[in-house]
């Protein structure tokens, strides 16, 4: 009896051992491990969620996606265990049966659609508490501020009012940092063939627009870096651009609407939907401000 137990007990070690050696250390965030397991979970999370193929035209671009995310996951659950918010696993629980809800999944399947996705639950449940306890952030900080004024409210009103005899463009973009831009053009080619650049927008770019899917609402001429007003005038509805290198990084832009004030009825926007926009501007301007401060403040050491 006692050689059996020894020998189970020497066969998990084994196990563990060999299990172990295989994790390696992708990045530490202020001392957190991300482990490169951690990491795989969050690539076959990724491609579930957003049907995103990895392939040799988005293999790279979904790394580093994931790799960022994944940090700035951990920043964003430190800072909420910093200034008191913690997420309880309730919260999650029903956050969980929310997502099902959303996505049309039969109460309770969840776990099993991401076992056959190779996702461990953990790892949904982790992501899902890091967006809870940063949302709650984001809105500590706002109502601290202060909500929209009506004075704001009735300033933008009227700068929307004059904008009625002015040409303008609805455009969407993404915006992908030169040192990230190594697969641009298979992003591009993507995104001719996946008429899904919302989707793509939320998941790679970098601008704070992302959070919008890459729309930057109507937009002046004469208001866009003339680069990218040049390129713009060329294209037709619904087109997708060449990568334009500008600044820093490149931009993708799609022409949604050209509005032209001679041609073309003027919408204006109600009192309620200025204030919704104001609100979304300031809660974007906040997470991108305390996300950028926690990053430049925090030790991260991303290994090969």
């Amino acid at each position: 009896m006692k050689k059996l137990l020894l020998s189970l007990v020497m066969l998990v070690f084994l196990n563990f051992g060999a299990r172990a050696a295989d994790l390696k250390i992708v990045a530490l965030v202020n001392g957190e491990i991300i482990s490169n397991e951690d990491l795989e979970n969050r690539v076959n999370a990724f491609v579930m969620s957003t049907k995103i193929p990895v392939n040799a035209q988005t293999r790279g671009m979904i790394m580093q996606r994931v790799l960022n995310n994944a940090v700035d996951e951990k920043l964003k659950l430190q800072e909420a265990a910093r200034v008191g918010i913690k997420i309880t696993d309730e919260e999650v629980a029903a956050q969980m049966k929310q997502f099902e809800k959303t996505n049309n999944i039969p109460s309770g399947q969840l776990a099993n659609i991401l076992k056959a996705a190779n996702v461990s639950l953990p790892t949904m449940q982790e992501q899902m508490r890091s967006d809870l306890a940063w949302l709650r952030v984001i809105r500590q900080k706002y109502y601290a501020e202060g909500t929209p004024t009506q004075k704001e409210i009735n300033a933008m009103m009227n700068e929307a009012k004059k904008d009625l005899n002015t040409e303008k463009f609805m455009v969407s973009e993404i915006f992908i940092k030169k040192e990230h831009a190594q697969n641009i053009d298979q992003l591009v080619e993507n995104l001719r063939n996946d008429n899904r650049f919302e989707l793509y927008a939320m998941q790679f770019s970098e601008s704070p627009s992302a959070a919008n899917g890459g729309n930057l609402g109507w937009v002046n001429t004469g208001k866009l870096a003339s680069v990218l007003e040049t390129n713009l005038k060329k294209m037709k509805e619904g087109e997708i651009s060449d990568p334009i290198l500008l600044g820093d990084g490149y931009y993708i832009l799609r022409l949604e609407r050209f509005f032209d004030p001679q041609k073309d009825k003027p919408e204006i926007p109600s009192e309620k939907q200025i204030q919704t926009i104001l609100e979304n501007q300031k809660m974007e301007l906040l997470s991108k401000k305390l996300l950028q401060d926690l990053r430049q403040k925090a030790v991260i050491e991303i290994r090969s």
